[in-house]
């Protein structure tokens, strides 16, 4: 097996207009809960959150955008350096703007960032990756996450772009199920 290991330093950042462009998903899973009065499953959605290396609350995985890579394969690569976790980015969730009072340099001066953040579906929880020896890992339901996130854009993106998204595929997945339903209980109009 080859040796995982993080990206470090900043020559290969990526810049627009004094703003550091960063890159990051909210990794999600299903789990299902038998908890339902009729004994039917029912299907939870948990995401994954890491530890703060400084202070307090949790974090999506985030990162810098490389020159060498694009947009949604730094995403992928922060959750596999930050969280140990690979799957399918699914959808963009949008941009969330913010200021970073350590990572101030000579092309971000004042710290301001700009994330682009992604929902992404895991497929594998790997039990040795980069940051492992800095970085514990929290399974939380939406409600969790939003009372533990450290920071209000991350919030944002939480409630506004994955909770959003979400919910709009489960009416979409309700109304193919409904129009399937109906086509197949009239069986005279085809």
């Amino acid at each position: 097996m080859t040796e995982l290991v993080a990206r470090t330093g900043r020559q290969q950042q990526r810049y627009e207009a004094g703003c550091r462009l960063v890159a990051g998903c909210i990794p999600f899973k299903y789990r299902s809960f038998a908890d339902n009065e009729d004994g039917k499953s029912e299907k939870v959605v948990e995401v994954l959150m890491i530890n703060a290396n400084s202070g307090p609350g949790l974090l999506f995985p985030k990162g810098g955008w490389e020159n060498d890579e694009t947009v949604e394969e730094a995403a992928a690569r922060e959750a596999l350096e930050e969280a140990g976790v690979r799957g399918d980015l699914l959808h963009f969730l949008g941009q969330y703007e913010f200021k970073s009072k350590t990572l101030q340099d000579k092309f971000s001066p004042e710290g301001l960032c700009k994330a682009s953040m992604f929902a992404l579906l895991v497929k594998e929880e790997l039990q040795c990756w980069p940051e492992q020896n800095t970085r514990q890992r929290s399974w939380l339901t939406i409600a969790e996450a939003g009372e533990c996130c450290r920071y209000k854009w991350m919030k944002d993106a939480l409630e506004e772009g994955f909770t959003k998204w979400l919910d709009d595929q489960i009416v979409s997945r309700s109304k193919k199920a409904n129009d399937v339903n109906s086509s197949a209980s009239s069986p005279g109009e085809h």
